[in-house]
């Protein structure tokens, strides 16, 4: 069931209506000055979020660059070195040797 020509002039006429005879004359300024402040305070609240969602995709799309390692030309990248040890490790200990005291 389409919905698009279901409130045409005659139905916006009594709904006009009776919001006249539920608020009265008197509030019904009121009435639409506070409705077009909230409408202003909404549109100000998704422009908002709608430039944080930008800026925070920017933000993601340059770290991203960052973070990105170098990639090799060759291909598989099956030249990879080995790392060596680390200081903490050292060299590897000659068999026979006491590797707790220091070598000259």
């Amino acid at each position: 069931m389409p919905f698009g020509n279901a409130f045409g002039w005659p139905h916006l006429i009594v709904i006009l209506v009776v919001i006249l005879l539920l608020f009265g004359a008197p509030k019904l300024p009121g009435l639409a000055k506070s409705l077009g402040q909230s409408m202003r305070i909404f549109r100000k609240e998704v422009s908002t979020l709608k430039d944080e969602k930008a800026a925070d995709e920017r933000r993601s799309d340059v770290t991203v660059v960052e973070e990105s390692a170098p990639v090799a030309s060759s291909g598989s990248g099956a030249n990879i070195p080995e790392p060596g040890p680390t200081p903490a490790q050292g060299a590897a200990a000659e068999p026979g040797s006491n590797s707790s005291q220091p070598k000259p």
